[in-house]
């Protein structure tokens, strides 16, 4: 399922129109965002909790020269699914 198929079940379930639906969604991915810049983790009970994680910097290959180089330390978003979540797709 990509965006524009989930834009459309949303409106189809909450009985919205394509673009509030697109809105809504919009919506919850900015929330999502924004609590983990401030928070670290965003939690919905049920579904799954969004964490930030801290990768270290550390030594890479080149593909095309196999020279090293350094890739630098970052933030990334992981996902941890819920029990429920777990369950429906079982």
């Amino acid at each position: 399922m990509n965006k524009s198929e989930l834009i459309e079940h949303i409106a189809i379930q909450a009985d919205l129109s394509k673009a509030a639906a697109g809105r809504a969604l919009e919506a919850l991915i900015g929330g999502i965002e924004i609590g983990l810049k401030r928070n670290g983790s965003v939690s919905l009970v049920g579904f799954g909790t969004f964490i930030l994680s801290e990768r270290e910097a550390r030594t890479g290959r080149n593909p095309r020269t196999g020279s090293s180089i350094q890739i630098a330390a970052a933030k990334v978003p992981k996902f941890r699914p819920g029990k429920a979540l777990k369950d429906a797709v079982n």
